[in-house]
């Protein structure tokens, strides 16, 4: 197995919304980001979670799947502050 090149958050991307043809009004459009950086951020902090369903994110030759974008989230390699959601359960001390 060749190594993984390291990703880009620099590069842009764009963000395509699932292909449900049943509902009238989709949650986003396509949408075109300077970073991936931004696409990223935009996918798990703004739209909602039945948005992100089925959505996919292309950077350069590269797909990510809702999987995959909150991995690039989640990396530690992500460039960009992240905004906390709210907690479902908080603690009550």
């Amino acid at each position: 197995m060749r190594p993984m090149r390291p990703f880009n958050f620099n590069t842009s991307a764009e963000l395509f919304p699932a292909a449900i043809r049943k509902k009238k009004r989709a949650g986003f459009t396509y949408r075109r980001f300077g970073t991936a950086a931004e696409a990223v951020r935009f996918a798990i902090e703004e739209l909602p979670t039945d948005s992100l369903n089925g959505a996919y994110l292309q950077v350069e030759e590269a797909r990510f799947d809702q999987n995959g974008i909150r991995s690039l989230y989640e990396s530690e390699a992500f460039p960009l502050p992240r905004r906390r959601k709210p907690a479902a359960n908080a603690d009550a001390a």
